[in-house]
C-alpha cells in the first residue's frame, strides 16, 4: 500500500494546496474512499493540516470515509426526483437493505448514499449504481433492480 501512495504522490510532485481535491479524488479512484491513515498522509504529503483536508473533503459530496459496498446506490434526492418520489424510494431502499443513508449492509453487498443532484432531472427519480444510471424508477423497477444485483451474486431472500 505504501508503494501505491508513492506512485500517485509521483503524479502530483509541485505539492501544492490547489493539488489537494484532485489528489483526494485519484486516491479515492485507487482505494474506494479515504481513511484516516490516508488523509494523515496527504497532509504530511502536502503540509496542509488533517483538520484542513477534512474540512475540505466533508464539504463535497463525492468524498467518502469509508468503504462502499460492491454495489454502491447513490439515489438522487434533487429537486425533480424528489418531487417525482424519491422520498418514497428512500424509504423502500431502507427497508429493503437494512442500511441508512451513508451505511453498507453487512454483507457489504449493497451501500446507499443520497446525492442533492446527480443532473438528469428530465428522467426522475433516478439513481446511480456503480456509475451506471437507472432512470424513472418506481417502486416496482426498485425492487425489480435489487433483485437482480442479488440474482447475480446467487443472494435471493
Amino acid at each position: 500500500m505504501e508503494s501505491d501512495f508513492q506512485q500517485v504522490f509521483e503524479q502530483f510532485p509541485n505539492k501544492r494546496r490547489e493539488d489537494l481535491i484532485p489528489l483526494l479524488q485519484h486516491i479515492q479512484d485507487i482505494h474506494g474512499f479515504l481513511s484516516e491513515e490516508i488523509i494523515k498522509k496527504v497532509g504530511t504529503y502536502l503540509d496542509i493540516s488533517v483538520n484542513k483536508i477534512y474540512g475540505v473533503a466533508t464539504f463535497y459530496d463525492n468524498f467518502r470515509f469509508g468503504p462502499v459496498g460492491k454495489y454502491h446506490i447513490r439515489l438522487c434526492h434533487g429537486t425533480a426526483c424528489h418531487v417525482s418520489g424519491a422520498g418514497t424510494l428512500l424509504k423502500e431502499l431502507e427497508k429493503i437493505l437494512r442500511i441508512k443513508d451513508g451505511e453498507t449492509d453487512k454483507q457489504g453487498l449493497f451501500s446507499l448514499e443520497v446525492v442533492s443532484c446527480i443532473g438528469a432531472c428530465g428522467l426522475a427519480p433516478l439513481l446511480e449504481i456503480n456509475e451506471q444510471y437507472y432512470t424513472n424508477i418506481t417502486l416496482e423497477s426498485l425492487k425489480e433492480l435489487l433483485v437482480s444485483f442479488r440474482e447475480k451474486e446467487n443472494l435471493l431472500p
